[in-house]
């Protein structure tokens, strides 16, 4: 997908940064050190990897906006996680209302050494977050944190409704 017009990325963006915040305000600072399988990501170093895409991805596009280093480390804290990714979020999305237009979209800027236009840069930016969101749910289950649906009730959800999860 390639984005054409500002506003269905501002909302479309907008409505998934708020799944992706839910997860990161229920992080614990014990739970950031999770892991899948010794060597992989720990949870704390994933839920940084996605704040810092946020500057990674759109800082190469020309977009100018205040965010932590893509290679810094992740913070101790898992307020400090999602505080941060809640400014940064604000920040780009201000930075794409203010120093883009419809027509920004459409041109193209080197990415990663291909030509990429800046609102295919935005459709992979919001699928890499995504992507990484459900690996999140993955260590945040293992690591004993009941899950927020996103896209639709979570099994403990479906329980608070009286109701058994779906096992489709």
């Amino acid at each position: 997908m390639v984005y054409t017009s500002l506003q269905s990325f501002i909302k479309e963006y907008s409505y998934e940064a708020e799944g992706t915040q839910k997860l990161l305000d229920l992080l614990t600072d014990a739970s950031l050190n999770q892991e899948v399988l010794p060597g992989y990501r720990t949870l704390g170093r994933l839920a940084w990897h996605i704040v810092t895409t946020v500057p990674e991805m759109l800082h190469r596009t020309g977009l100018k906006f205040d965010a932590p280093y893509e290679h810094s480390e992740p913070p101790a804290s898992a307020a400090e996680i999602a505080s941060t990714y809640r400014t940064a979020v604000q920040s780009m999305l201000e930075a794409i209302r203010t120093q883009w237009t419809d027509e920004t979209l459409l041109q193209e800027v080197d990415l990663y050494g291909e030509p990429w236009k800046n609102g295919f840069t935005l459709s992979s930016f919001l699928n890499h977050e995504i992507h990484h969101r459900g690996q999140m749910t993955v260590l945040m289950r293992q690591a004993s944190i009941t899950i927020p649906g996103v896209y639709g009730p979570a099994k403990e959800e479906w329980a608070a409704m009286g109701m058994e999860a779906p096992k489709v």
